[in-house]
Order: structure tokens, then C-alpha cells, then sequence
């Protein structure tokens, strides 16, 4: 193994200068030629080779200033009113093919200045898609390192999330499953988490308190053991939330419930959150109708923008966050910024272009391959096409080999699709030109890590929750 980690080495020893644990990029261009290669051992790489690889590219990043980061104090900063409320962050969800689709996310935000999005992946996601948080990370990395890109980068834990049946069957198990996960992600660069205790609420309780007490006091123990795992200068992004998406709509009853819960819980020197998630009236992954498409949903946008309001004047918070929302009508989105939602996520519409663009073999294989492996999982009143379109993505982590070995064409053709949907979306959400607040609120420390000596051991993880956005 030393052996194949030293060809490693040659093979870049014209883009990287690997001295102990310090790496120098000597010749950009180069690196970013030869960064595919790198990325693909970084991914389909065994043992110490792997991980050689993620640590150049992590090391690499540090240096050409491409800093996993928190949105924290952005997101502080829009809560009291230094930062306006007129553009909505993008988070997004990368399921498939996550170089190619990265790359195409830095392309367009190079070319609109855009600095505010986060890339994010669900609890249930790392385990359909086959991309633990390490990977997942050098994969951005190394994309943004191919695209030229500059600044932080904002990765974050999606619906990282209590199962409500598990935690009423052991609570701390459950509860310790989730720190684990929190814990291999900060180690990985996961600077942002977005805690889903939503899932705790009950609505048997007349009083909003009642309902909301165990979603609260276990939020508040998640943020606590958080904090516990921050880096030097970093303070973690955190989530709340009060509804679940796919349920009622959240009010600010509900909302005041909650958060005074919250801080009551929360020891007083204690970070608390910077955004709350709500839902207004979205599903994750959308509605699917018998034929395959997708019924048309609406927002309640004054509730939306209500809820907003009231997380920022009163509880400092950058406002409330609207899940589910990618297979949304296009006329849509330039509403979230209209009435201040501080952040969007976004993963089904992408998964959909990256099917409709690939090529038609390996779709009929992916579709081929989940019809043979989760026939089980089809419900008695799906239709074939409903079943397709709530499991194909599964393909992409059992498949991931074939998606990534597409032929150039194939990739360029899909990329140029995404890029230009993210170009629209980012019209849309009012993204352009937001570097700026970044540079005035973000501070990215950089953080070397020394060089492997050994394979990572990866634990167990509890990954079976299906949502995701």
C-alpha cells in the first residue's frame, strides 16, 4: 500500500509539494488538470491511498484559500438587521455524480459572484447515494479546486434527524446514533447542521408548549454536544425545527412555543440556533401523481414571510427556512427573497435533470437495477411510474461507478443543464453578487490536518431514514 501511495505522490509531484504534512501548491494549472484523477482515488481509491488523497485535496483547498466554513454569522448578521433579507441561500442537496454536479454549481457561481450557498447532503442521502461526509467533501473540494472558485465553502448536515419510533423505543440509542453522525461530519468539514427533532412533536397536548417540549429539549442537548465538536474559530450553523414537512402548516404560535423552550433549555453561554425550518406547504421530493408527474403545489408565502419576521425581530434568528421546494413551479422562486426566507432547499429538481440528461442505457440500468433490489419497498398503490420516480435515486449509490465513468460528452451534456438551472436559480433567489457578505461576516480559519498514517475507521452509522428534500 505504501507503495501505491508514493505513486500517488509522483503523479502530482508536478502540482503538489508534499513535505511532512504540509502540501504547497506549485503550479495551479497543473493541479487542476490532473485533479480528476485525484478525485476518482479520493473516491474508488482502498485504504491509505483513499485517504492520501482526500487529504491533498482538503490540503490543497486550505491553500489556494477554498475554506470549509460556517454561515453562521451571516445568517446573525441578517437577524439584526446588517445584512438585508432580499436575496434566500440555496442549499443543495448533491445526490448524484457529485463532481459533475459540483463543478457545474462553481461555474455559475463564479460567474454571478455568488458566495451565499451551502452544499448539503440528508442523513438518509449518505446512505442511498454511498457518500460518507469525507467523500462528499473532497468531491466539492475538488471541484471547486477544478473551477477556479475562491472563498468558503458551506457544508451542511440536512434532516439530521431523531427517529420518532426508534427514540420512543430507546431514547438513548437514538439520541447517541445522531452524535455520532454529527461527529463524523464536523470531522469531515460539515461546519452547518441542520438538527430535525421536528419528528418529536406530538399534538395530543392542548397546550403548544407540551406539543413542542420534547422537540426543544432535545434540540437543545444536539446543539450543546455541537459545540462540543467545534474546530478553533469555527461556531457551527444550527437548525431547529417545528413542523414537520408534508404536515400542517407551521404558525407563530407554534414557532414562539418552541423558541421560548429553546432558550429556556439552552444554557445561557451557550450558542443557540441561527434559522428555524417551517413548513408552508411543500413535500419532500414533491407529490407524484399516478402518470409520473408531479401535482402542483402551493406556498403559503404570508406565512412564510410571517414567520421570518417574527424569528428575526424577536428572537435574533436569520429566519425561517422552507424545505422541499425544488420541484416547485419556476415562477416560484423569486418569491422566497420577496418576503425574506433566509434558506431553500433543493435536491429532487437536480436529481430529475441529471435522469432526463443521461444517457439512455444507464437509465433503463438504474431503473432495471431498483426494480430488481426494492421490489419490496413498491407500495400496493403505486403505480409503476410513481415507484420509479421515489426509488431511482437509490441507483446512484449502488451504481455510483457507472454514473461516474459516463463518457465526456455525457457528463459535459449534463453539467451544462444544471449549470443552467443553478444560473436561474440564483437570478431567482437573488444570490449574485453575495460574496461580499460573506467577506464581511464569514471568518474561515484554515485548518491543516496532518498526513494519514493509517485508514479512517468508519463507524456504524444508523442511515436508513429516507427524507430528504
Amino acid at each position: 500500500m505504501a507503495e501505491k501511495v508514493d505513486q500517488l505522490l509522483e503523479q502530482m509531484k508536478d502540482a503538489l509539494r508534499v513535505d511532512g504534512d504540509a502540501v504547497q501548491v506549485v503550479d495551479e494549472a497543473a493541479l487542476r488538470d490532473k485533479i480528476d484523477q485525484l478525485i476518482n482515488q479520493a473516491v474508488f481509491g482502498q485504504g491509505l491511498v483513499r485517504e492520501t488523497a482526500r487529504w491533498l485535496i482538503w490540503e490543497a483547498a486550505q491553500a489556494l484559500g477554498i475554506k470549509p466554513a460556517s454561515i453562521h454569522e451571516l445568517y446573525m448578521a441578517i437577524g439584526r438587521g446588517d445584512v438585508p433579507t432580499d436575496f434566500t441561500v440555496p442549499a443543495m442537496n448533491v445526490r448524484g455524480i457529485n463532481f459533475v454536479m459540483s463543478r457545474a454549481i462553481f461555474r455559475a457561481a463564479n460567474k454571478m459572484n455568488v458566495g451565499s450557498m451551502l452544499f448539503e447532503i440528508a442523513r438518509s442521502e449518505i446512505g442511498y447515494t454511498d457518500q460518507r461526509p469525507a467523500e462528499y467533501v473532497a468531491a466539492v473540494l475538488a471541484a471547486a479546486i477544478k473551477e477556479g472558485f475562491r472563498g468558503p465553502v458551506f457544508f451542511q448536515g440536512d434532516h439530521f434527524q431523531i427517529s420518532a419510533s426508534r427514540y420512543k423505543e430507546n431514547a438513548k440509542k437514538e439520541v447517541e446514533s445522531l452524535k455520532t453522525l454529527m461527529t463524523e461530519a464536523v470531522e469531515a468539514g460539515f461546519y452547518n447542521i441542520d438538527i430535525d427533532t421536528s419528528t418529536l412533536v406530538t399534538l395530543e397536548p392542548e397546550s403548544l408548549e407540551e406539543q413542542q417540549r420534547l422537540n426543544y429539549e432535545v434540540c437543545a442537548a444536539l446543539t450543546q454536544y455541537a459545540r462540543s465538536l467545534e474546530p478553533d474559530g469555527i461556531t457551527i450553523s444550527l437548525g431547529g425545527e417545528i413542523g414537520e414537512v408534508g404536515g400542517h402548516n407551521s404558525t407563530v404560535p407554534e414557532l414562539d412555543a418552541f423558541m421560548s423552550g429553546y432558550i429556556a433549555t439552552l444554557p445561557a453561554d451557550v450558542a443557540g440556533i441561527s434559522k428555524i425550518s417551517v413548513q408552508t406547504g411543500t413535500s419532500h421530493g414533491g407529490v407524484v401523481l399516478p402518470d409520473g408527474t408531479l401535482a402542483e403545489v402551493n406556498v403559503d408565502f404570508e406565512t412564510l414571510g410571517e414567520l421570518g419576521r417574527v424569528a428575526r425581530e424577536s428572537y435574533g434568528l436569520g429566519g425561517a427556512v422552507q424545505h422541499g421546494a425544488s420541484t416547485l413551479p419556476e415562477d416560484a422562486f423569486s418569491k422566497f427573497p420577496e418576503v425574506g426566507t433566509v434558506e431553500i432547499h433543493l435536491a429532487t429538481g437536480f436529481q430529475n435533470m441529471i435522469f432526463d440528461y443521461a444517457p439512455e442505457a444507464l437509465v433503463q440500468a438504474s431503473y432495471d437495477y431498483v426494480n430488481e433490489h426494492f421490489a419490496g419497498e413498491r407500495k400496493a398503490n403505486q403505480t409503476a411510474d410513481q415507484f420509479i420516480y421515489s426509488t431511482r435515486k437509490k441507483a446512484f449509490g449502488s451504481m455510483k461507478q457507472q454514473w461516474w465513468e459516463m463518457a465526456d460528452e455525457d457528463r459535459a451534456r449534463i453539467g451544462k443543464a444544471l449549470q443552467d438551472q443553478f444560473e436561474f436559480l440564483f437570478t431567482q433567489l437573488n444570490v449574485g453578487n453575495t460574496k461580499r457578505y460573506v467577506a464581511a461576516t464569514v471568518d474561515a480559519p484554515t485548518l491543516h490536518r496532518p498526513r494519514p498514517t493509517e485508514v479512517a475507521e468508519e463507524a456504524d452509522l444508523d442511515i436508513a431514514h429516507d427524507l430528504s428534500d
